[in-house]
């Protein structure tokens, strides 16, 4: 199993910003890919971004120019820098993991607990 344990959520005003952590954790897993997804009230899920295990990157278009996405491969944790958020950007943020573990090490889905953004003045 990996567990993924989101921080860094909270309450923003609107043009601020705000960086979410996700810390992976477990025994002899191995992470292809992480990202980010939301899901404001009344919203299905959606994609914020994604980072490979080789780095690459994708976003949605909503949040291109405003997020950054990275991750540091020791600590088994992505981060989402959010600049200029706004009263849209409001929603659950959930961490998202591609990942191999024991017992089967078959690639799956692994998701955290999801942490609150609020952009509200």
């Amino acid at each position: 199993q990996v567990q993924l344990v989101e921080s860094g959520g909270g309450l923003v005003q609107p043009g601020g910003s705000l960086r979410l952590s996700c810390a992976a954790s477990g025994s002899s897993f191995s992470i292809n890919s992480m990202g980010w997804y939301r899901q404001a009230p009344e919203k299905q899920r959606e994609l914020v971004a994604i980072i490979t295990s080789s780095g690459s990157t994708n976003y949605a278009d909503s949040v291109k120019g405003r997020f950054t996405i990275s991750r540091d491969n020791a600590k088994d944790t992505v981060y989402l820098q959010m600049n200029s958020l706004n009263a849209e950007d409001t929603a659950v943020y959930y961490c998202k993991s591609e990942a191999r573990a024991p017992p089967t090490y078959t690639l799956r889905s692994y998701w955290g607990q999801g942490t609150q953004v609020t952009v509200s003045s």
